[in-house]
């Protein structure tokens, strides 16, 4: 930085050296608060003319380089957008990476070039035009942007984008082929850096949120060219382990390129052909990779997958205490319906008083006694009547009554009855009925004194 003169008269600095024993050694000493610090003329005026005795302090330095800087002329610059946050509405940062070379650099803006980039995405090719800037507090170089524009999609965007079509087209990551997640796993298999935060986020919230899980972890480069292979090695290993029953893939947040090993063609064609669930939890939430497409769930962050593949203890116990409160108010409603019921048919006049369930019956017999004990009468009744007529015409007509009034019969031997005296020989035996009973008689001949009946 020498030629570069600080022409700022109106700043001190507190620092000052003093020599010490014979001026070979030095030492280095604050200034106490009643001194005023070393002004500015004492100190040299060019880097070429600083000594170890009289040295810049650091933010004179600083200062210079920001001075310096702030000299060199605005320019435009061209690269592919690796990192962009946009977040808030007054500044915004970019890491703009060079199209042919691994070399990036800080871009930043403000409220005018933040409402500019918005609509700009990680992969994009762009041009920004801005002023080089070194921030004096960390002496930190940056780009400030006041403009941007695209240029087109970034070579490895593209490179994406056009692979992500290619297996889409083959149905990679089509809906039907998701695998669900078990309810409860007994054992996680994690993928991960050693040593990652990652796995450390996995680990303890799995344990916090469900501690009977075990975990099989394999450890893997999460970025550079190692990256994919061992991958899709760790991913058929733990898909062929019996004992795990889930993966997670996990790796913190990252820029872009950090990021493109989960986007290889054979890292997203093994975690679709495996034959256990597959949770992705690669970057941040505004991070994307192929691996996501292909895997059964994505999480947004490694903390995110921990929840999302085990369930919370606290939760499920809550799930079974509410199910047993509900089961016992279930069981208590019906035993209390039962009860009612019961006591409903106790309280009920056929149980309290037996004979009642018989009185219409009862009723019914009565009445039908009755009705054929008036029948019976009736048709006694009717048939007294009709004997009594047949009695009186009976008597009427009988030969009895004859007798009565005096008559007698004259019957033969052989029953027949007498009506002509010639029919009796002399001799002849006679049986003669009277009103009361009978007589035998021997004919002796015919009455000739007989009295005329006439």
């Amino acid at each position: 930085m020498q030629g570069y003169g600080y022409e700022n008269q109106n700043t001190a600095y507190g620092y000052g050296m003093a020599p010490h024993g014979n001026g070979n050694e030095l030492a280095l000493q604050r200034q106490s608060p009643a001194g005023a610090p070393k002004p500015l003329d004492q100190l040299p005026r060019l880097a070429r003319d600083t000594t170890a005795e009289n040295p810049w302090p650091v933010s004179v330095l600083s200062q210079k380089y920001h001075d310096a800087v702030e000299r060199w002329p605005a320019s435009w610059v061209e690269g592919q957008i690796v990192e962009i946050n946009m977040r808030r509405s007054t500044s915004g940062f970019i890491t703009l990476r060079d199209n042919e070379q691994d070399i990036s650099m800080s871009v930043m803006g403000y409220s005018r070039f933040v409402a500019m980039a918005r609509e700009f995405r990680q992969g994009e090719r762009v041009v920004i035009h801005g002023k080089p800037n070194v921030w004096p507090k960390q002496t930190r170089l940056s780009f400030v942007a006041d403009d941007i524009r695209r240029v087109g999609a970034g070579d490895l965007k593209a490179q994406i984008d056009e692979l992500r079509k290619k297996l889409k087209g083959e149905g990679l990551f089509d809906a039907e082929n998701k695998i669900p997640l078990p309810e409860f796993p007994k054992c996680i298999g994690l993928i991960c850096a050693p040593q990652a935060r990652a796995e450390g986020d996995v680990i303890t919230n799995v344990n916090l949120r469900w501690p009977a899980v075990d975990f099989v972890i394999e450890h893997v480069h999460v970025q550079g060219a190692q990256c994919p292979p061992e991958v899709v090695q760790a991913i058929r290993k733990l898909d062929d382990d019996p004992r795990v029953d889930v993966i997670i893939v996990a790796r913190g947040g990252g820029s872009f390129e950090d990021l493109i090993g989960f986007s290889d063609e054979a890292v997203v064609r093994a975690t679709a052909a495996c034959r256990k669930p597959i949770v992705s939890a690669v970057g941040h939430e505004d991070d994307w990779t192929l691996i996501d497409l292909a895997a059964d769930l994505r999480a947004s962050t490694p903390t995110d997958a921990a929840k999302k593949v085990v369930p919370d203890v606290h939760e499920q116990w809550q799930l079974v205490t509410n199910a047993w409160q509900r089961m016992n108010l279930r069981m208590e409603s019906m035993v209390s319906n039962e009860q009612r019921l019961i006591e409903g048919y106790a309280n009920r006049p056929s149980l309290t008083h037996p004979h009642t369930m018989l009185d219409p019956y009862q009723r019914t017999v009565d009445d039908a006694v009755l009705r054929m004990r008036q029948g019976l009468i009736r048709i006694v009744d009717d048939a007294s009547m009709t004997v009594e007529k047949l009695h009186a015409s009976l008597t009427a007509l009988s030969p009895q009554a004859t007798l009565n009034r005096g008559y007698a019969v004259v019957q033969t031997a052989n029953g027949r009855v007498l009506d002509d005296p010639v029919d009796v020989r002399q001799g002849d035996q006679l049986t003669i009925t009277l009103r009361e009973g009978a007589l035998l008689a021997n004919a002796i001949g015919p009455a000739d004194n007989a009295p005329d009946t006439d």
